[in-house]
C-alpha cells in the first residue's frame, strides 16, 4: 500500500467495471482519484467509496465523446490538485454486436468517437499540465480482439487498433517531456460481460477453454494492480508497452465466429 501516496489520478468510465476497479486499487493505494463518468448514479456512489477507503475522491460527470466534457475535466482536475500524475482512458462504447456486414455509420462513429477520438483528447489535454510537471503517466485500454478482428466487435475493433498506433506513437515522441504512455489489453468480468453472459449463458462453461489460467479477471484484485504498476514509479523504464493482462488468452486468441450466421441473414 502506498505505492501512489500523492499522486491525482483521471479515470474514466470509472462508474463501473474496470474503471471502478482502477478507481479503487488506486485509492487503497494513496492516490487522490478523479471519477471521470457519464452516469451520476454510479459515478457519485464510486466517489463515496473512494472516501471510505480513506483517499478523497471527486466525481466529474463526464460525457467523453464530447471534446468539450474532456477539456473540463482536464482543466477542473488542474484547478482543484494543481497537477494530474496520471490519466487512465478506460470508458468504451459497445454497439450491438452484428458482423461487420451489418455494422453502420452511426455505430462506427458513436464508438470511434468514445474508443479513439475521447482518449486522443484526453491525452492532449493532459500534455501541458505533464509537461510543466516534467512527467506523467497515461494509460490506454486495448484488446485482444482487434489482434483477432472479432466477428461481432468490428467498430471497437477499428477503435482498439487505432489507440494501439496512438500509445506507441506518444510513447515514442513524448518520452523526452518525462510523459510515459502504456496500454493494457485486459480480460475482466465487466459490466459489459455480465451482459454478454445474460444474452448468451454457455459463455461460462467455454470460459476455462479459452483462457489458460481457467477464469475472467477481477477488475479490482487482477486488471487493476497492472495500471497501479505503471502508474507508479516502478514502472520508470516502460513506454510503449502493451500488456496483456488476460489470463493467457493472448496465446492461444480466440474464435469469435457465431456459430450461426444465418441468423444476421434473417
Amino acid at each position: 500500500m502506498g505505492r501512489l501516496d500523492g499522486k491525482i489520478a483521471i479515470v474514466t468510465g470509472a462508474g463501473d467495471g474496470i474503471g471502478r476497479g482502477i478507481a479503487r486499487r488506486f485509492a487503497r493505494e494513496g492516490a487522490t482519484v478523479v471519477v471521470a463518468e457519464l452516469n451520476e448514479d454510479s459515478g457519485s456512489k464510486v466517489a463515496i467509496e473512494l472516501e471510505e477507503l480513506g483517499t478523497p475522491g471527486l466525481f466529474l460527470r463526464t460525457d467523453v465523446s464530447n471534446k468539450q466534457d474532456v477539456l473540463d475535466m482536464v482543466s477542473t482536475t488542474v484547478e482543484r490538485f494543481g497537477r494530474i500524475d496520471t490519466l487512465v482512458n478506460n470508458a468504451i462504447m459497445v454497439t450491438p454486436e452484428v458482423p461487420l456486414d451489418f455494422k453502420t455509420d452511426e455505430m462506427f462513429e458513436a464508438t470511434l468517437k468514445v474508443g479513439l477520438w475521447a482518449v486522443w483528447w484526453a491525452m492532449h489535454a493532459v500534455l501541458e499540465p505533464m509537461k510543466a510537471q516534467g512527467t506523467g503517466r497515461i494509460i490506454n485500454f486495448y484488446s485482444v480482439d482487434a489482434d483477432n478482428g472479432n466477428w461481432l466487435h468490428g467498430d471497437y475493433n477499428a477503435a482498439k487498433a487505432g489507440v494501439g498506433a496512438l500509445t506507441r506513437t506518444a510513447a515514442n515522441q513524448w518520452a523526452r517531456y518525462g510523459i510515459l504512455v502504456n496500454a493494457i489489453s485486459p480480460i475482466a468480468a465487466s459490466a459489459a460481460f455480465q451482459k454478454m453472459v445474460e444474452a448468451n449463458p454457455e459463455i461460462l462453461q467455454a470460459i476455462p477453454m479459452m483462457i489458460p489460467i481457467g477464469h475472467m479477471g477481477d477488475p479490482e484484485e487482477d486488471i487493476a494492480p497492472a495500471a497501479v504498476f505503471l502508474a507508479s514509479d516502478e514502472s520508470r523504464y516502460i513506454t510503449g508497452a502493451t500488456i496483456p493482462v488476460d489470463g493467457g488468452l493472448h496465446v492461444p486468441r480466440l474464435n469469435t465466429r457465431p456459430p450461426d450466421l444465418s441468423v444476421f441473414d434473417a
